[in-house]
């Protein structure tokens, strides 16, 4: 897959719509996470952009050393001290797109039992990395995952083979769910609380894929005309999956992605699950980007004229740090919003599908490699 690299535009601050207004401070303790993270892992692979964990290192030095601002103006000064905005245009083309995601609560059980029929399953042995050491000649460069064979490795089982019972029997199953629904809206949004009869909370996260493109079938229901294209949203298509039993497997089966996960960390149910930056997403502050142009950790300001139920009807603005990615979110003004975790979270999300402004703040000292 190949993209074409954006073309970034130097602005003001003063010309950034909204800035002025936004409170960015939940920001802050996002990229005290990140510090605390790179200081002790490996860097974050650097995007096609060229912005290095390099660059972004001294940002967050600096917001350690200043401490939680007291006030709005006192954290948007920060980065009007220490960045440059640029407005992301590819092709000159300034308009991109946001979605949302979540975290769900899922009602699950130790054991495969009446009412709890439907698996989350971790990361199988038989599933490798795929990168262009091993990959074999003729595997389309989106698969990072495989099945070693003897004839070399090979695209592993999809959902179809996995529902069907690839993967019974080796004691892969984290967690039985009472409803596949909820399962695959899960392998979609990568994490999920799990809530099991005698009040144990767990989480789960994202592990790792089958390896298989994300089909929507969202998209699919509309080609179908199942759902009006006006009101695709993930209610909608809940919705339709639970009214269609007869239907669901086969739609469901025509999104061929898989997903496996882990067990993650419960000792704060505040934070939110740790996500491809290997840190807490922040409710409403997260942005999910395609990793293969932009690197975690930098901050990203999003205005959406249209967007307007998550901030009681104004316009979403806001400064957000990116933190996850998804096999969704391709190009460089594509971005998905975390909205936190549970019901009212979802309901959120759902409903997120709207063009929208991006803007990337670059520290300075970085900021002049973009300049004309």
């Amino acid at each position: 897959m190949t993209h074409n690299l954006p073309q970034l535009r130097a602005i003001d601050f003063a010309d950034v719509e909204g800035w002025n207004t936004d409170d960015p401070r939940p920001v802050f303790e996002g990229m005290r996470h990140c510090l605390n993270y790179l200081r002790q892992g490996k860097p974050y692979k650097t995007g096609a952009l060229g912005l290095s964990t390099q660059d972004l290192i001294p940002l967050l030095e600096k917001a350690e050393t200043l401490g939680q601002p007291q006030s709005a103006a006192g954290a948007r000064t920060f980065f009007e001290e220490t960045c440059v905005p640029f407005a992301i245009c590819p092709d000159g083309i300034q308009t991109g797109f946001v979605t949302a995601f979540y975290e769900p609560e899922v009602e699950v059980n130790d054991r495969q039992e009446s009412g709890y029929q439907y698996p989350f399953y971790s990361r199988p042995s038989d599933l490798v990395d795929v990168d262009k050491t091993n990959r074999p000649a003729g595997m389309d460069p989106y698969y990072a995952f495989g099945r070693p064979t003897a004839n070399g490795i090979e695209p592993y089982p999809d959902r179809k083979s996995i529902d069907q019972g690839y993967l019974e029997g080796q004691g892969l199953e984290i967690a039985w769910a009472k409803s596949k629904v909820d399962v695959f809206f899960t392998h979609v949004q990568g994490a999920a609380r799990l809530l099991y009869p005698d009040g144990r909370v767990k989480r789960i996260t994202y592990a790792a894929k089958a390896g298989h493109p994300f089909s929507p079938i969202g998209r699919l229901l509309i080609d179908r005309g199942e759902i009006d294209a006006a009101t695709v949203s993930m209610q909608t298509i809940r919705s339709w999956l639970n009214e269609n039993p007869t239907k669901r497997d086969e739609v469901l089966w025509r999104n061929r992605s898989y997903i496996f996960f882990r067990e993650a960390d419960v000792s704060d149910l505040d934070l939110g699950p740790i996500a491809a930056a290997k840190v807490p997403l922040i409710a409403g502050r997260s942005l999910a980007v395609d990793r293969l142009i932009h690197t975690f950790g930098f901050p990203f300001f999003i205005r959406s004229e249209s967007l307007t139920h998550l901030d009681d009807g104004l316009p979403f603005a806001r400064l957000m740090l990116a933190l996850d990615t998804g096999s969704a979110i391709v190009g460089p003004t594509r971005g998905d919003i975390f909205t936190g975790s549970g019901f009212e979270a979802g309901e959120k999300a759902g409903t997120v599908r709207n063009n929208a402004l991006f803007f990337i703040f670059v520290p300075k000292q970085a900021a002049v490699r973009f300049m004309p």
